[in-house]
């Protein structure tokens, strides 16, 4: 895969705990609104804080496949989070894009969030500063509205650092958050 390559259907259809690393530098857009992937979480159907773990629901039907899809689900009822499935068909798991560093249509952002900071560092606010609703749950990943990006020179040699998700009161402990080490736009605690 080259620097700026749409990422297709084929690169989610793996291992969640290597496609959620593999994220951190990728750039997403959906419409005219983009921002580098800077963090990530990994979900997968042996995880108690995954919503495939007590099995298969109408809620968490898009988990199961297939992979690089969008998992959108409502968040405390308040906010939509963005996940993309991975692994084969049927395994159950997802990535949750934590937060992004805005590149394109910041002004837009602005609008939706009503602030001038902190526009992606965090679940909830990216979703918000990119429209993402629940009306894109089950969509590709690989077609309009979303555009998913390779990394562009220099994202590939970023250090990606591990640690504990946030977030969640299951499973805190396993290290399956993936940030870009040392990035402002990480969600706090930063790693």
């Amino acid at each position: 895969m080259s620097a700026g390559d749409r990422l297709e259907a084929a690169f989610f259809d793996r291992s969640v705990h290597e496609v959620a690393p593999e994220l951190v530098g990728c750039t997403l857009a959906i419409g005219d609104c983009a921002g580098v992937i800077v963090e990530t979480e990994a979900y997968d159907a042996t995880d108690p804080a995954c919503h495939a773990f007590g099995g298969r629901t109408a809620r968490n039907e898009v988990l199961f496949g297939p992979p690089g899809r969008a998992y959108v689900y409502l968040s405390y009822g308040v906010h939509s989070l963005l996940n993309a499935v991975a692994e084969p068909e049927g395994s159950a798991a997802a990535v949750l894009i934590r937060a992004l560093e805005p590149v394109a249509g910041l002004e837009r952002m602005r609008e939706r969030r009503g602030r001038e900071d902190e526009l992606c560092s965090g679940p909830g606010r990216l979703t918000e500063a990119l429209g993402v609703g629940l009306e894109l749950n089950g969509s590709g990943l690989d077609s309009p509205p979303f555009e998913l990006l390779a990394p562009e020179r220099g994202w590939g040699s970023v250090e990606v650092v591990a640690g504990p998700r946030i977030g969640i009161t299951k499973a805190v402990e396993l290290p399956w958050r993936y940030c870009a080490a040392g990035d402002p736009h990480v969600s706090r605690p930063r790693l």
